[in-house]
């Protein structure tokens, strides 16, 4: 019988798994400046909302795949995610970081100057939804963006959806972290171990995740990496 494992930074089915995946192909590609970032992210009392290094790889693959140059990312916390993204764009690329806290941004800073990316970053501190929705006013950022990676407060997922569906362009892509939310979603509301805030989370996820798969303007796929990644492209 699966079991609710909170503490657990994998859904596979067991840690072992995780720590061969890392040590054969994520860890030996990791960029120094990157793994210096996860090492100080670990460290913090927040530790826990940073983006895993094997979801970085593979978003860091899928940028280069699409030939991504504008992105967008709500939620950025000390900058992990953001530095795979800055890494990964051409010497042109951008990508607009939204966060509540310029001071987590500003932990994770200086790795990114060290990379050699900062001129790629955009960071915009605030409320992610306000953010976007002065952006949706703005000229020529509706339709511009070719990725998004939203990894923001779960409750607003179906807010944020709408708007970075417009922002995003017609064949971009959009990804939703945690939407598996340690493996509760496939399990009853009241399973062992499981807090009131998981149990609440918990119920907005399945939620989203089936209007995600419900909207017609998206083909979406669920993928069971890291903590859960709902993985959109938009058609229409």
């Amino acid at each position: 019988m699966a079991t609710y494992r909170p503490d657990s930074n994998t859904l596979l089915r067991s840690d072992s798994i995780l720590e061969y995946v890392l040590e054969t192909v994520v860890y030996p590609r990791e960029h120094k400046c990157m793994r210096e970032l996860r090492l100080l992210t670990q460290q913090h009392p927040w530790g826990f909302m940073g983006s895993s290094p094997d979801q970085m790889q593979f978003f860091s693959m899928l940028l280069k795949m699409i030939g991504a140059k504008s992105t967008l990312e709500v939620g950025v916390f000390t900058g992990y995610s953001l530095l795979a993204t800055a890494l990964a764009l051409p010497d042109d690329g951008k990508v607009v970081a939204i966060d509540k806290s310029r001071e987590w941004y500003d932990l994770g800073r200086p790795f990114i100057e060290k990379a050699g990316v900062a001129g790629k970053v955009d960071f915009r501190e605030g409320d992610g939804i306000a953010v976007l929705d002065r952006m949706l006013l703005a000229a020529g950022d509706e339709g511009k963006f070719d990725f998004a990676y939203v990894d923001a407060d779960k409750q607003r997922y179906a807010a944020y959806h709408e708007r970075v569906l417009r922002l995003v362009r017609v064949g971009g892509v959009v990804a939703y972290d945690n939407t598996l939310w340690g493996g509760s979603v496939a399990m009853p509301r009241d399973t062992p171990g499981s807090s009131e805030l998981d149990r609440v989370v918990r119920d907005i996820l399945v939620e989203f995740n089936a209007a995600v798969a419900a909207d017609d303007r998206v083909e979406a796929c669920l993928l069971p990496i890291a903590d859960g990644v709902t993985l959109c492209r938009r058609v229409k």
